[in-house]
C-alpha cells in the first residue's frame, strides 16, 4: 500500500473497483495494491462531479488528507 489517493466518479462503484483490479486495466500493475478507506455517495451526477473536481485540487486534497490523518497515520 502507498499513500496515493485516488478520485474518481461513477456510477457503479463495485463495477469499477473490479475494472481496477482487473488485469485489463492496469491500474494495479502502475500503482500497486489498492484499498478502498473513503467514498462519497450522491443523488445528483452533477453534485458527485463537482466533489471530485474539488477533491482534485490542492485545497481539496488537504482537506481530504486531513479528514484520513489517521489512517494515513499508519500507512507505511
Amino acid at each position: 500500500m502507498n499513500k496515493k489517493l485516488y478520485y474518481g466518479y461513477t456510477r457503479d462503484l463495485k463495477r469499477r473497483i473490479k475494472e481496477h483490479l482487473s488485469e485489463k486495466s492496469g491500474f494495479v500493475s502502475r500503482n500497486g495494491k489498492f484499498k478502498l478507506i473513503y467514498y462519497e455517495a450522491y443523488l445528483s451526477k452533477n453534485d458527485a462531479q463537482e466533489s471530485e473536481s474539488y477533491f482534485k485540487t490542492g485545497h481539496g486534497r488537504e482537506v481530504l488528507r486531513r479528514k484520513l490523518k489517521h489512517y494515513f497515520g499508519r500507512v507505511a
